[in-house]
């Protein structure tokens, strides 16, 4: 074989290893981990969020549901676009819905996905019908933070759900006015990353998002992706940790797969954990 032919096999070869490893769609965990100074009890969230009622392990979500479980969370918080309004039947996003909501505490705020199509109010009830709370405007003081301290968390609708970003910010500002942040570690669950800076200003310990999908094109070595939406092109906020003023972000690259128009490249799907010290 002359040494023509062996370097065009040896280059074909490459280019299909590359061309498999840009497509993986395989599921990955990624970890987290933040300080926590106002309290000495260590706390470990799942965080799922863009799940578009794609399928990991089938129609049983069992691979979704056996990596969860291997990181035994105390929490699961779900972040948005659990379902799919476009191309997804709801069976996926349930399924996992229930089989998390019966063995974790849990909790939910509503992606774009869930506010088209004026389905939110269906979609709550649902989440809701998996003994998951729903948060929608409010704050509540973690079920399984009985001692003082501990992590508070705020969540809030898709800002598609109040017209724009402009108002669910000031909806947002309005509810922790009189909330005194400097007692507990505070989390605020909201879909999308794109406020990072206001909620900085407000004071939040910890924001977790979703919504970016990654950027969906990536650049092995680069922390942004091509495009996401409301960012538009190589955007800011589409995956991984962000710190400003003493608040960390973390935007999750999301589980949507199949659900999605164009292909992930080198984008893997993930589910995050987050180690609270």
């Amino acid at each position: 074989m002359n040494k023509k032919l062996i370097l065009m096999v040896l280059t074909i070869v490459l280019a299909l290893g590359l061309v498999v490893l840009a497509i993986d769609s395989r599921m990955k965990t990624v970890y987290y981990e933040i300080e926590n100074p106002k309290s000495e009890t260590p706390l470990r969230i799942a965080f799922i969020s863009d799940l578009h009622s794609c399928l990991y392990g089938g129609s049983d979500q069992s691979d979704l549901i056996e990596a969860v479980r291997a990181q035994n969370p105390d929490l699961v918080l779900f972040g948005g676009d659990i379902f799919d309004s476009r191309r997804m039947p709801d069976d996926g996003g349930i399924t996992a819905l229930k089989a998390l909501g019966a063995e974790y505490e849990c909790y939910y705020v509503s992606g774009n996905h869930e506010v088209r199509h004026e389905k939110l109010d269906y979609y709550k009830e649902i989440v809701r019908s998996c003994g998951i709370t729903v948060l929608d405007g409010q704050h509540t003081k973690m079920a399984i933070s009985a001692t003082s301290g501990t992590p508070d968390i705020y969540g809030f609708d898709d800002a598609l759900a109040y017209g724009d970003h402009f108002y669910q910010l000031e909806h947002i500002k309005e509810t922790v006015q009189n909330f005194h942040f400097e007692e507990s570690f505070n989390i605020l669950l909201v879909h999308n990353p794109l406020n990072f800076e206001h909620y900085a200003e407000l004071g939040f310990d910890l924001v977790l998002s979703g919504h970016a999908h990654g950027g969906q094109w990536r650049i092995p070595g680069f922390q942004n992706g091509i495009y996401a939406p409301d960012q538009g092109l190589f955007p800011k906020y589409s995956g991984g940790l962000f710190e400003k003023d003493g608040t960390t972000m973390i935007v999750s690259r999301g589980l949507a797969k199949e659900s999605s128009f164009i292909p992930r490249i080198f984008n893997r799907p993930e589910l995050v954990i987050i180690d609270i010290k």
